[in-house]
């Protein structure tokens, strides 16, 4: 069983409430049931009801660290205004939200069994046995380890699409002082929204105002935005921060010097679109020029580090340019010595391989004379018109045409012999072939007789490239 008093130390951290007693209190009037305590506890800081004001976690300072992209303007300490005029006011967020959710780090050490059912809880989920066996995408998101806040800002992102659809503010899947951190890096103010969901305003708010077609493009592009269920720890810690006393509950921040945020702009209860987006833009043309100092702080900032680090590469590139030249001077002369040796062998060679190429074409052009004068020989004399006597017309690539006589005893080898004594052709593999019908008279019929071929007492053959 859970001591009473981790669980007292762990009330205090999620509530930030600060009297022992009262904690105590309510802690028994629940049966030391600390979900039920916490869920009672939020809901009962409802929009009419200060006492969520009255429960900030203290003064406790933030740990942001100052940073100069956001210049000490922003510090203007003037009171907010009531009505939904731009206020600028600094707001001292609870060291637990800050610091990553401390308290509830602190508090878990101390709640080892309740957290093991929890496990126990989510794992019987992911098998199909737990009552979440249905959200099977969510708990598989889970696998990755996230920090409590993250875990907070997932939920609820989840939580609100679900409800509201997917046209909506790009709220940040992370914790506040992330967020912050991004609105920083991107020079861009943290729009921020405090989600109340059993206040009755609520739903018509979100449908109609904050997930406005207009509203939402416009939060969208100017804007970092960040939304947290005041019934889970960071949610509700905010509400205490910004003194939040009516919901719905909108705010735009900026991160501040001292350690400080800077709380620009408060809205409570229900606004129409147009309400909201002409606060939104004056708020955003108010804190333009803060935005753009912060920018071109930071863009001179990186420009000098860019210019020290040219001037430091060209420093270098001095001290090296001496015994590069050096190197260079002797890396050209054995270079030049090199290409001098590597220009006259290339120069043999080819002398040789012209030669060469001279000498094999001399002596194929020789034996291909020579097989032309034998092929002709064999060819033997014309034949006279005659019965038995074939006229061949053969037509070549070029155009050009030969005919000649045969007997028709005469073979089909005969034919390409014929052919290659013409010397009209460059290929050496070749097909004599007929039109109609198609016939090609390869090698398998090279031994037949142009009679038994089909080609007597005339035929017309056109030479094929293969």
């Amino acid at each position: 069983m859970v001591d009473v008093a981790d669980k007292l130390a762990y009330f205090q951290a999620i509530t930030g409430l600060e009297d022992p007693d009262l904690c105590t209190e309510i802690l028994q009037a629940h049966d030391w049931d600390l979900e039920l305590a916490i869920s009672s506890f939020t809901s009962g800081n409802q929009p009419d009801n200060p006492s969520i004001a009255d429960t900030s976690g203290g003064d406790a300072s933030t740990t942001v660290q100052s940073n100069s992209d956001f210049q000490d303007a922003v510090e203007r300490s003037e009171p907010a205004s009531a009505g939904p005029g731009l206020a600028w006011k600094l707001v001292t967020l609870p060291i637990s939200v800050v610091s990553g959710s401390l308290g509830l780090i602190s508090g878990a050490i101390g709640l080892g069994l309740w957290a093991a059912g929890g496990v126990l809880s989510y794992s019987l989920g992911m098998i199909g046995l737990g009552s979440n066996s249905a959200r099977n995408g969510e708990s598989s998101a889970r696998l990755v380890s996230v920090s409590p806040a993250a875990s907070e800002a997932m939920d609820f992102v989840a939580y609100f699409e679900r409800e509201y659809g997917s046209r909506r503010p790009n709220f940040v899947s992370e914790g506040f002082m992330d967020a912050l951190q991004r609105s920083r890096n991107s020079f861009k103010l943290l729009f921020v929204y405090l989600h109340s969901p059993d206040h009755p305003d609520t739903p018509v708010f979100c449908e109609r105002t904050l997930c406005s077609e207009m509203l939402t493009a416009f939060v969208n592009e100017n804007f970092v935005a960040w939304g947290g269920n005041i019934r889970a720890s960071e949610g509700f810690k905010m509400s205490n921060s910004l003194k939040a006393s009516r919901f719905p509950f909108c705010a735009v921040v900026m991160p501040a010097t001292n350690q400080r945020i800077a709380l620009l702009q408060q809205v409570e209860g229900p606004k129409s679109p147009e309400e909201m987006l002409t606060m939104l833009q004056r708020v955003l043309e108010e804190s333009a020029s803060v935005l753009v100092a912060a920018r071109l702080d930071a863009e001179e900032r990186t420009n000098n580090m860019r210019l020290r680090e040219e001037q430091d590469a060209a420093y270098r590139a001095a001290l090296e340019a001496d015994q590069a030249r050096e190197r260079q001077r002797r890396e050209e002369q054995e270079r030049l010595e090199r290409e001098a040796a590597e220009a006259e062998r290339k120069r043999k060679e080819e002398e040789e391989a012209r030669e060469r190429a001279e000498r094999e074409a001399a002596e194929r052009e020789a034996a291909l004379a020579k097989m032309r004068e034998e092929k002709a020989l064999s060819l033997g004399a014309e034949p006279e018109k005659g019965p038995n006597v074939t006229q061949v017309l053969v037509r070549f690539p070029t155009g050009e045409r030969k005919d000649r006589r045969f007997h028709s005893s005469t073979t089909i080898q005969t034919l390409y012999d014929y052919v290659d004594s013409l010397g009209c052709l460059d290929a050496e593999n070749y097909s004599l072939v007929s039109n109609f019908p198609r016939v090609v008279y390869g090698r398998e019929k090279l031994i037949l007789s142009l009679k038994e071929a089909g080609l007597h007492p005339q035929a017309s053959l056109f030479v094929e490239i293969n």
